[in-house]
């Protein structure tokens, strides 16, 4: 049986950040990741947006580790070449019955440290973005977006550089607390399986993360949320879009944020999300969908023209609460919450987890720190 510092499953932006916060505070670090490339699942599959911390309930994980992400994350981008832009973005109301959402909004924003929201009246805004139509808005001037890719990249070169091993292909198929460590079932491709014991796991499999969980034998059943997939298409832009910021409706009455306009970094515009709870993970992208995104979208900028959207893609929400529940916080579960030292579960990572990534990472080491004082060192 091999024997390991530190083990990092998953391969997503958050888990190459914690592999490389681990790495850097003298860890021995693998990263298990099932697929035969890195970033292949959530991290691949969202809007790229750096989100600046305005809709998450105040005091919570999601709006402080946002908030704290923000920051790093433009940063380390500055710092090491990530391609970005911090591109500011409209969030608008369309009627007059809008305009208290966007008074409620700022409140929040506040309440959680992001003091820079701008309001502006409707002259203000169209002077900013004259395709926009709306009677009032918000400006972020912190919200941009990142290069995803290019992101995990320089995560994955500064933890290889301080030592990290990525070994891909590497499926965790089951676990077993013991008092000597944390043993892993791990199969390969390329190699017979085998077993590793660690003195601590980052449980950072994403939408896997609670069947991860549930296979570990001696963490308490109770201590694991059950999972729920919402899935959300997204449709591109053919021909380039006439405005140079992100634009978002006023939210309504529940979680979802409606069909925002982002960007990606060659001003190429997409819309989406859409919302829908499914059973199964499933990446397809339904052409008729985009007849639900016209009318929406029309209320913010109604120069869209018909059979200008195209299929785009499709990403998966890992929630951990399911429809008609309130939207569960991030839980990062360390030694504090279940009960087994060295082990941290990451579950509900959603976002904004790309934008938070390196302020979890911060988090899961200093969790780490306590946990593992015992901790076999090679």
């Amino acid at each position: 049986m091999e024997q390991i510092d530190a083990v990092v499953v998953g391969a997503g932006v958050v888990g190459l950040a914690v592999a490389r916060a681990l790495a850097l505070a003298g860890r021995e670090v693998i990263v298990l990741e099932a697929e035969n490339a890195f970033g292949t699942g959530i991290s691949s599959r969202n809007s790229e947006v750096i989100h600046a911390g305005i809709y998450y309930p105040p005091g919570s994980l999601r709006a402080g580790l946002c908030v704290r992400g923000n920051r790093l994350l433009y940063d380390y981008c500055a710092s090491h070449g990530v391609a970005h832009q911090r591109c500011g973005k409209l969030i608008v109301a369309t009627s007059a019955d809008e305009l208290p959402a966007l008074d409620r909004l700022r409140a929040t924003a506040i309440a959680n440290g992001v003091s820079d929201l701008q309001p502006l009246c409707a002259a203000q805004a169209t002077a900013l973005e004259p395709a926009l139509h709306c009677v009032g808005a918000l400006l972020s001037p912190s919200t941009g977006i990142v290069d995803s890719h290019g992101l995990m990249l320089a995560l994955l070169g500064d933890a290889e550089r301080a030592g990290a091993v990525l070994a891909l292909g590497s499926r965790v198929h089951r676990g077993h607390i013991t008092p000597q460590g944390i043993e892993l079932e791990v199969s390969s491709e390329d190699a017979e399986p085998m077993t590793l014991r660690a003195a601590c796991v980052v449980n950072s499999a994403g939408l896997d993360a609670p069947a991860l969980a549930r296979a570990l034998a001696g963490l308490a059943p109770d201590q694991v949320p059950r999972e729920h997939l919402a899935k959300g298409c997204y449709f591109t832009l053919s021909g380039r879009a006439p405005f140079s910021r992100l634009v978002y409706p006023a939210p309504g009455q529940s979680s979802h944020l409606g069909v925002h306009l982002t960007l990606d970094l060659g001003g190429q515009a997409r819309f989406g999300p859409s919302f829908e709870w499914v059973n199964q993970i499933d990446y397809s992208v339904d052409p008729a969908g985009a007849g639900t995104f016209y009318d929406e979208v029309r209320r913010y900028w109604p120069a869209l023209a018909d059979g200008t959207l195209q299929p785009g893609y499709a990403g998966l929400r890992p929630k951990i609460s399911g429809p008609g529940e309130a939207a569960a916080d991030f839980r990062i579960d360390g030694v504090e919450t279940h009960g087994v030292p060295g082990l941290v579960n990451l579950f509900g990572i959603e976002s904004p987890g790309l934008t938070a990534s390196l302020a979890i990472a911060e988090r899961v080491a200093q969790n780490l720190t306590g946990s593992t004082a015992q901790q076999v060192h090679r």
